[in-house]
């Protein structure tokens, strides 16, 4: 199908929810993760990729996170869904920008899941250059409950059937939607013209997409990630979840990179924590926002560093006011 760099690539980050279950004034992708908004990990994890296009996809009345996105991401095209119809018709609020994106591929991503990797954004990007015309992440889980189940045949995803519209027999399948989706440019958008709203809910979803896909004799793909990965935030307790799942990914990796945590579970860091190696945390501390630490300091037990700069090792360590 043609090698990597002549396959461009879009990230249309949809951003439009509206987050009622969080009961909150603050949009939901805005709410924090490691001090991070959760569309800010979403973004991070597209420049991680090497993904230099993006267009995110608001809802109206979403100004603070436009203003969110002007200062971090000034180059993103921000478009507006006017009306909550399903993510068909929130992907095609940026048709401008998926008319202009001719060839390559197109990643659909949704601004509340703020443990994506860039690795699961590459591999479907690799899915849809290997010659799927969707390629579609899923997880397997023993409690599939709401989600959309992955209906695959021989290697190959027949449909994704949304938990409201599916058979017992369905519902039974434990393989399930993660929600980022993969679509070569050059089909995305007469799949999704071909979307209609026949379903419970009136809506017009994109995972309609893989049964057209599969009519029109397209290859259709699933692609195994895990559950973690692409976790979405609708509730406060969601919220606690991915914070939880941020912090422990975030101790292992530091632990990893040789830095010593006395005691893990009593350290919180934020997603712009940087540590140099030989770092050594004892218990009790957080890390705020703006925090870079040397080789060879130590930070004692019961510390809050916020916007400082550690390079040279105190033979004191860093100590609470």
């Amino acid at each position: 199908m043609g090698d990597n760099i002549s396959w461009p690539t879009l990230a249309v980050i949809l951003a439009a929810g509206q987050g009622t279950r969080m009961r909150s004034q603050l949009p939901k992708v805005m709410h924090p993760v490691g001090n991070r908004p959760l569309l800010g990990h979403v973004l991070a994890a597209v420049e991680a990729a090497g993904i230099e296009q993006v267009a995110v996809v608001l809802g109206a009345g979403s100004r603070p996170v436009a203003d969110y996105l002007q200062r971090v991401a000034p180059t993103a095209r921000l478009f507006t869904q006017h009306e909550q119809l399903g993510t068909a018709h929130a992907l095609l609020a940026a048709r401008v920008a998926l008319q202009a994106h001719e060839q390559g591929c197109v990643l659909v991503l949704f601004g509340d899941s703020p443990l994506i990797s860039p690795q699961t954004l590459l591999q479907l990007r690799q899915t849809l250059i290997d010659g799927a015309a969707v390629a579609v992440a899923g997880f397997h889980t023993q409690h599939p409950g709401p989600y959309g189940r992955l209906l695959v045949e021989e290697g190959r995803l027949l449909a994704i059937r949304e938990a409201k519209d599916a058979s017992p027999q369905e519902l039974a399948v434990g393989f399930c939607n993660g929600g980022v989706m993969g679509l070569r440019a050059d089909t995305c958008l007469w799949l999704l013209e071909r979307i209609d709203n026949q379903n419970a809910q009136g809506e017009y979803y994109l995972t309609d997409a893989v049964a057209m896909a599969n009519s029109a004799g397209l290859q259709v793909t699933a692609v195994e990630v895990d559950e973690d990965d692409v976790l979405g935030v609708n509730d406060r307790e969601q919220l606690h979840a991915a914070e939880q799942l941020f912090q422990q990914r975030r101790r292992q990796a530091v632990m990893q990179s040789g830095v010593s945590l006395m005691a893990a579970d009593t350290v919180f860091f934020s997603a712009d924590t940087q540590l140099a190696s030989d770092v050594c945390i004892e218990p009790c501390v957080v890390f705020g926002p703006g925090v870079s630490v040397g080789s060879g300091v130590r930070v004692d037990a019961f510390s809050r560093l916020e916007n400082i700069r550690l390079e040279q090792p105190l033979n004191e360590g860093v100590r609470h006011a």
